[in-house]
């Protein structure tokens, strides 16, 4: 019998990528060259399908890495000659932070506590910063920033770059790319595929920022920097020989997910997340972790255990139900469950896990 995984990420696989994987295994598209006709249609379908689900403008770029991780990297190379500004509140947003220092920036962040979120009013960007650096959904504690406190953020900071970390949240999160600058995710959470692929949509105005600092000889890295990728985004090829199984299943779950209609999904994700926070509202082991409803996370449930282990909670629900949820990370992995609540995830698998929790 086959488990059902509500862990962050790697995370339940969405329900057609196995027979999509299969597909591409029949047409041998693991051993085409990346600077064929076959590949640029594949690049071209999924960037189409991409631009549709997530209301990309036709002027962004749609790129592929290796990982979100690598995008942290890309992203401040290519945009950051002097400071950088970081909003901290988790894990991930952290060393998003920790990257830019690393690469000889003068970084700022606002920092709040695990579990506490951002709202655009509280925020002073650093004057000279030239990139602000936010997080759609901190995986690591289960916050939000919903895209209006965003989008707000970049409206009062005209004259800077804004992306968006939204790996695990991605797509829902509304956001409008006709206001913010970039934004990223990777493929194995919320799209429910297998790791190995990072998707950044950047629009022109980064592009011509790296250039200028190519021009005045800044490092901006070497085969995955700005000029690099839009030059062969024009040809919808790549820079290196890339993932190109990932990049054909990706256009696949984004045309399923379209056809499925975005708007649909969102509305499940939320009622599915309204089932999680009800449960544990008024479960007696169980509390809620993100205190402000507004910044709880739609598509990772963190809870606090009380008197139980989380260790236990997870063995026993997996042993019951067959249904595999994550602990909570690093400091916390002890003492909190984190439960994703991707797409790949139907209603009734969400309601036979809260059936399995309440038996524990």
């Amino acid at each position: 019998m086959r488990k059902t995984y509500f862990t962050p990420g790697p995370a339940e696989l969405f329900p057609t990528v196995e027979r999509h994987y299969q597909a591409a295994f029949e047409q041998q598209l693991g051993s085409i060259s990346h600077r064929s006709q076959k590949f640029r249609d594949i690049y071209k379908h999924t960037v189409e399908q991409l631009r549709i689900l997530m209301n990309v403008p036709e002027t962004n770029g749609i790129f592929f890495t290796g990982s979100a991780t690598e995008i942290w990297e890309r992203l401040i190379q290519n945009t950051v000659e002097h400071e950088s500004f970081h909003l901290v509140n988790g894990s991930f947003s952290k060393k998003f932070y920790d990257f830019s220092v690393d690469l000889n920036k003068f970084a700022h962040k606002f920092e709040k506590p695990f579990g506490e979120g951002f709202d655009n009013a509280e925020v002073t960007v650093p004057e000279y910063a030239e990139l602000i650096c936010t997080t759609a959904n901190e995986t690591s504690s289960g916050v939000q920033m919903r895209p209006a406190e965003i989008h707000k953020l970049k409206r009062a900071n005209k004259d800077k770059f804004i992306c968006v970390d939204m790996v695990s949240s991605a797509p829902y999160p509304d956001l409008d790319f006709n206001i913010i600058d970039s934004a990223f995710f990777s493929v194995q959470k919320s799209f429910g595929m297998p790791a190995g692929l990072g998707c950044w949509i950047v629009n022109p105005s980064m592009l011509e920022k790296a250039e200028r600092m190519k021009t005045h000889e800044n490092q901006i890295g070497t085969y995955h920097n700005l000029p690099s990728l839009f030059k062969n985004f024009s040809k919808f090829e790549t820079p290196e020989t890339p993932n190109v199984m990932g990049i054909y299943v990706l256009g696949k779950v984004a045309e399923d997910m379209n056809n499925i209609g975005i708007e649909t999904i969102r509305k499940q994700t939320e009622k599915k997340a309204k089932v999680l926070y009800d449960f544990a509202e008024k479960c007696d082991f169980l509390d809620i972790f993100v205190k402000n409803p507004d910044h709880r996370s739609q598509t990772v449930v963190v809870v606090n255990v009380k008197e139980k282990s989380a260790a236990d909670i997870i063995k026993q629900v997996q042993t019951d139900a067959n249904m595999v949820i994550g602990s909570g990370y690093g400091d916390f992995k002890a003492t909190q469950l984190r439960i994703a609540n991707f797409a790949a995830v139907n209603l009734e698998q969400v309601e036979t896990l809260v059936e399995a929790l309440r038996k524990v």
